[in-house]
């Protein structure tokens, strides 16, 4: 039996259950969704596969936890960021930076991958349900600013952002792309004819 690292068998499951996928994720992002197996992730972690079989069953489990785990992360970070922020505008302000941070450190690339790959039918589904409750907060804030057609603004502006998260993967300095995405989303989101003038923040 493994040495056990935490207080309980329970916590030292939870702790090599997240070692896995991190592993399984770090698979997914450098060598694509077929290379993310039991026995790779267990060679990569140092398990046999057995024990891998203890947490994941198969192929599809695996992609399957990385799915959620790939959306769970990215939201705990952007609903923190949108909590402390006052005004619907501050909010999806907050959507935007916090995104961008999270795009410079790489956490949309597992999604990214998982969108390309050619996954059943049913996973394809659950990632665009989890995208779509991903950016759901950002899009009520819009609606609550009154811009006219929230919807289409709000399509037009998370263009936007994938403009810059694009920026930024091209290696484009992460403030420098900031301030000038907040810039353009402030005039998308200010009255007709109008710029409000908000002091930067990080």
């Amino acid at each position: 039996m493994p040495k056990i690292n935490a207080p309980t068998v329970a916590e030292h499951r939870a702790q090599q259950r997240e070692a896995l996928i991190g592993v399984a994720i770090d698979l997914l992002v450098n060598e694509g969704a077929a290379a993310v197996t039991p026995a790779a992730v267990g060679a990569r972690a140092g398990l046999a596969r057995s024990s891998v079989y203890q947490y994941f069953d198969s192929s599809a489990a695996l992609l399957a936890t990385i799915t959620e785990e790939a959306f769970r992360r990215s939201n705990e970070a952007l609903a923190g960021a949108m909590a402390t922020a006052g005004d619907p505008v501050e909010r999806v302000e907050a959507f935007f930076r916090e995104s961008l941070r999270l795009g410079a450190e790489g956490a949309h690339r597992p999604a990214e991958v998982l969108m390309g790959a050619g996954l059943p039918p049913a996973c394809q589904e659950r990632l665009m349900e989890l995208h779509l409750e991903q950016v759901e907060p950002f899009r009520a804030s819009v609606r609550e600013i009154g811009v006219p057609d929230p919807s289409l603004t709000a399509d037009l502006i998370a263009g936007m952002l994938h403009s810059a998260l694009s920026a930024v993967d091209r290696g484009a300095p992460l403030d420098t792309v900031t301030d000038h995405t907040l810039e353009l989303v402030r005039r998308c989101l200010s009255p007709a004819g109008t710029v409000e003038d908000r002091p930067a923040t990080r």
